[in-house]
């Protein structure tokens, strides 16, 4: 009876068991940023990525992105700024990691639409952005950006930094 039951009801986790679980690629993933100081252009990237990548592009629904980036790792090529990024701006040592996590995933044929949490400091705020995904041998490479406002998450205050920031988002996660 036991072996019947679990026969039966096996069709309803079959999907479950199909979505392919993928995990970012530190080496081969990038998160940029570009933002104003003074009115100049800064860059910057994170690196530090973790998490779990669902991802079906026939089952889209069933589909759902859980990562994260190590906020300490911020690079801006000058280690004074960094360090007060770190210190002043992002306080890694109380919020030590910036998480994106997804509620809805839509689109086709390679090009989609995120939608999710993004999380800084204690801070979460709704995000929705197209992105990319393209099946490389054995790993998918997503490719988005989006744009956020620094003082939604409250990093950094009153500054000569400008509010508006750009991120953009190049992960390859492999089984």
């Amino acid at each position: 009876m036991k072996l019947r039951t679990i026969f039966l009801l096996s069709p309803l986790f079959m999907p479950m068991l199909v979505l392919a679980q993928y995990k970012p690629v530190e080496q081969a993933s990038a998160l940029t940023f570009n933002i104003k100081n003074l009115g100049f252009n800064v860059s910057g990237s994170f690196k530090g990525f973790e998490g779990s990548i669902n991802f079906d592009q026939q089952n889209l629904p069933a589909s759902n992105f859980d990562v994260s980036i190590n906020a300490a790792t911020v690079n801006t090529e000058n280690n004074l700024r960094d360090g007060h990024l770190r210190d002043e701006f992002f306080e890694v040592k109380s919020y030590p990691r910036i998480r994106l996590v997804s509620t809805k995933l839509g689109g086709k044929n390679g090009n989609y639409v995120f939608t999710g949490l993004l999380t800084i400091k204690s801070t979460t705020k709704p995000v929705s952005f197209p992105f990319t995904a393209s099946l490389l041998n054995d790993a998918y490479v997503f490719k988005g950006g989006f744009k956020i406002n620094r003082k939604d998450f409250g990093v950094g205050g009153t500054s000569t930094v400008s509010d508006e920031l750009e991120v953009n988002l190049n992960v390859t996660a492999k089984k």
